[in-house]
């Protein structure tokens, strides 16, 4: 039986609200999150996970993780396991301590379970229920609903991005700690962080920010390519971080617009019932227009959360692994230099040569395999962020002009139904 691992994942989950937004109760998403997979390209049909189903309930988030092999390293062919958040981090964590993958990008772990805007809005809610009508409070209560499962099939997406990058890696799927995790059916005992596991997170966070400073400005490299792509992956996850900024203050006002329709819809129902029947029926069916431009205004700002803002963090996410890659090959270089260093103050002294070149041919195979692999690693994410950029661009046009269309049509079916109400 294996033994339970520590693990170094975030605080525990947030209690988000359920489907119904009552605390404490479970939604249960059967929606296929491949279709909101949009960065990875499996090589082979040999290895495919897929989160089929997951459960949100009190304080965790259930993943059921489905995987079908032709590989002779597992023991069965299709398996299901389940899987917390929590487990998801150790994973990354093997990979990333291991000193064998040094030369590799990683895929960076998937964000932890965040359902607090949508408890922040639900107490909101709640608060100005007084002031609210019925009908306001209904479709309030119907945005929110929406914003948090669009949040829940997200947060169910990333998981799965991360399980198959890992699965698609010729390297990465066969580690042993990927068959333990997607075959093992018992919890992987993988727990939240503590104060202490917290501060030594951040302890090393602060040593890689330190070691990328210190060895870039101590550390000559002399190779054009990886000081090309330092400085590309700077300038370039300065950007990202920029635009996914913008793109999110974008999104809050489709999401503000939305808000106000309902408000717009609500009054002119109101109106109505103070008039006399003409104009009853020319504000009612005034007001169903605004309704049903809320509900278009919502989709477009999920739409577009989803094609481009979710796309631009997964990617400033993956340079800030990148830029992982290059900071251990100039520790490997350190390495290397002062391995040159020792043999040349060995032979300066005549003792323990041998065992000074050896090390120093070491540290050379070390250096020369990382950068090699980097290379090919750095040249796989220019292709892969290319690719993914350009789907979901494509995506988020198309989904843009629909909606255009959809919203043209209203107009038009609306200003018609309106002319002839007067």
């Amino acid at each position: 039986m294996m033994d339970c691992v520590e693990d170094s994942s975030h605080d525990p989950l947030s209690v988000p609200p359920s489907q119904s937004l009552s605390v404490g109760d479970s939604v249960q998403d059967k929606k296929k999150p491949n279709e909101y997979n949009t960065n990875i390209s499996l090589l082979d049909n040999s290895l495919l996970v897929d989160i089929s189903d997951a459960l949100s309930e009190k304080e965790k988030v259930k993943f059921t993780v489905h995987t079908k092999t032709t590989l002779p390293e597992f023991h069965k062919s299709e398996f299901i396991v389940v899987r917390q958040h929590e487990e998801f981090v150790w994973l990354h964590d093997r990979y990333e301590e291991n000193e064998e993958y040094a030369g590799y990008i990683i895929p960076p772990p998937p964000p932890r379970p965040d359902f607090d805007a949508s408890r922040e809005k639900l107490q909101r809610l709640g608060e100005g229920e007084g002031a609210l009508t019925r009908e306001e409070f209904t479709k309030m209560k119907e945005e929110l609903e929406d914003e948090y499962l669009a949040t829940f099939k997200k947060t169910v997406a990333m998981h799965e991005v991360f399980l198959q990058r890992l699965a698609a890696h010729p390297v990465f799927r066969t580690d042993s700690h990927l068959r333990v995790f997607l075959e093992y059916e018992p919890d992987l005992c993988a727990k939240p962080r503590g104060k202490m596991q917290l501060i030594g997170g951040l302890m090393r966070s602060m040593t890689t920010t330190t070691d990328e400073i210190y060895l870039g400005a101590t550390v000559r490299d002399v190779n054009d390519f990886f000081e090309q792509e330092t400085a590309f992956l700077q300038e370039y996850y300065s950007h990202l971080k920029e635009a996914v900024a913008k793109v999110d203050r974008m999104t809050s006002k489709h999401k503000e617009v939305a808000d106000a329709h309902i408000k717009l819809s609500s009054c002119l129902t109101q109106l109505a019932s103070r008039e006399q029947p003409p104009t009853e029926r020319f504000l009612t069916r005034a007001a169903d227009t605004f309704d049903k431009c809320r509900k278009i205004e919502g989709r477009m700002a999920a739409d577009q959360d989803l094609k481009l803002a979710d796309t631009l963090r997964y990617y400033m996410r993956d340079a800030h692994a990148a830029k992982a890659v290059l900071v251990r090959r100039l520790r490997c270089l350190a390495a290397y230099e002062a391995a040159n260093r020792n043999l040349e103050k060995a032979r300066a002294k005549n003792k323990d040569v041998h065992a000074a070149e050896q090390a120093q041919a070491e540290a050379c195979a070390r250096f020369e395999q990382l950068s090699a692999r980097a290379r090919e690693e750095l040249i796989d994410f220019r292709t892969r962020r290319v690719a993914a950029f350009r789907k979901s661009l494509i995506d988020l046009a198309e989904l843009e002009i629909k909606h255009a269309r959809s919203q043209q049509e209203l107009f038009r079916k609306s200003l018609q139904i309106l002319k002839e109400s007067v």
